[in-house]
């Protein structure tokens, strides 16, 4: 029997574990979260002085990438779940060739898209709604830069390796070398080289290339040391695109309730959807820091199941709930403290400010909750439970769309469009939750 005296040490001492774990894992994580938006600003800066309508044709271009990227993302996260389950089991030859599975997976949906959007840049581009005068500059780059979405997509399954080996510090590194090297190219090929928005795309695409070629790297030496197959397994590689699928679900059902929410905030008015998008921006901004944590359960959720310690993974789960809280506290306080000085930022058009204020509040209110639910996001990820995550979105979708196409018919205005994001957050919650206190997602072993 242990001490009553020890006991609460003891939990101390797991804390601090925990909380070491948490750390090390998750401020790298949000460093390289941070790195990634800050190539579309390089361009953005570098474009820009080109003329409106290369920009205007740049932000078609970048939007369409950009969703893209956010719906082959289940590459990163099935493929940090799988690996770190077989880290936890200690067998790194599996958890390696386990990863290689998920870039070789990248590499064919790479190809996919290429062969899909360079015959269909310009009716994509057109979907989109460009400009005749911006439309050739976006078709353009769109082109260019499709051919490195094979090396995005090889980025995201690399980084999801590296995050099931517990290392977020190597795709801290890459980013930052890659925005760089980004901004480098830009400006030589844009002005230097005289190429104009096709020498931003080039750039853009040779630090995509580059970036995929130093995980590669790093993943092709980690095989070699272990022993490990580098050739592509078809029954591995198939298992890989079923793990992803349901998070491909919970992805688009995501992206949908953002555009449902861009799409109410447009028939408000002008100063509404220009409040929206400030506000959206903040929100992303948010995110990055509580998904930091995310990426952490993730990778050590994982790691515990994999080693067969349930009761550690409970642990564990409770200790980065508490971070959700902390972080979406502090957040949540800095918001209210930084209203004022944020929104001239961004607008000196009083009606945009007066539509922004109350909502941020709304906004600062949600954080405690964001805060948990991607935890337990990335708990449930990283537990390999997709299928749940995908019909839990599914169901936020259902509630979230009727509540915010009746915000224009009831009033409220932009305040009350946020209430309904808040809303979607708080089933969410719910749906996570109560998944998480039934204990169904503990399941131990290498694979679940």
């Amino acid at each position: 029997m242990v001490p009553m005296t020890q006991a609460p040490a003891r939990s101390r001492t797991a804390r601090r574990r925990h909380d070491r774990e948490i750390i090390a894992l998750a401020v790298p994580a949000f460093g390289a979260l941070v790195a990634e938006p800050l190539f579309v600003l390089a361009d953005s800066a570098i474009v820009g002085h080109l003329g409106t309508a290369q920009l205007a044709g740049l932000g078609v271009a970048s939007a369409l990438l950009t969703t893209a990227v956010s719906v082959f993302v289940f590459l990163a996260y099935a493929t940090t779940a799988a690996v770190s389950r077989r880290v936890g089991a200690d067998d790194l030859p599996a958890a390696i060739r386990q990863g290689m599975d998920g870039i070789w997976l990248a590499l064919l949906l790479g190809a996919a898209v290429i062969a899909v959007v360079l015959p269909t840049a310009p009716s994509l581009v057109g979907l989109f709604g460009a400009s005749d005068t911006a439309a050739p500059y976006a078709t353009t780059y769109l082109r260019i830069s499709s051919l490195g979405i094979p090396a995005m997509l090889i980025v995201l399954a690399a980084t999801g390796v590296l995050r099931g080996l517990q290392d977020t510090r190597t795709p801290l590194y890459v980013a930052i070398g890659g925005f760089v090297a980004n901004a480098g190219l830009n400006a030589a090929l844009v002005y230097g080289a005289g190429l104009g928005i096709a020498g931003s795309a080039w750039g853009t695409v040779i630090a995509q290339v580059g970036m995929a070629a130093v995980y590669l790297t790093v993943v092709v030496r980690g095989a070699r040391e272990h022993g490990a197959s580098l050739r592509p397994d078809t029954a591995g590689i198939r298992a890989s695109a079923q793990a992803g699928v349901p998070l491909l679900v919970r992805t688009l059902s995501l992206r949908a309730i953002l555009m449902i929410a861009t799409a109410v905030a447009a028939r408000l008015g002008d100063a509404d959807i220009a409040a929206h998008q400030i506000i959206l921006s903040l929100w992303s901004l948010l995110a990055f820091a509580l998904d930091a944590i995310a990426i952490a359960g993730q990778a050590i959720i994982g790691r515990y199941l994999g080693a067969g310690d349930a009761q550690g993974a409970r642990r564990v789960c409770r200790r980065m709930v508490e971070w959700g809280v902390a972080v979406g506290v502090v957040l949540g306080v800095l918001v209210v403290i930084t209203r004022p000085a944020f929104l001239p930022l961004f607008t000196g058009d009083s009606a945009v400010k007066d539509a922004a204020l109350p909502a941020l509040v709304i906004v600062a209110l949600a954080q405690p909750v964001c805060g948990v639910v991607y935890v337990l996001d990335g708990v449930l990820m990283g537990a390999g439970d997709g299928p749940y995550l995908a019909w839990a979105m599914l169901i936020t979708l259902a509630v979230f769309t009727p509540a915010a196409l009746l915000v224009p018919e009831f009033g409220g205005g932009l305040t009350a469009l946020w209430a309904a994001m808040t809303l979607m957050m708080a089933v969410r919650l719910v749906t996570l939750w109560v998944r998480t206190r039934s204990g169904r997602w503990v399941v131990t072993g290498a694979t679940r």
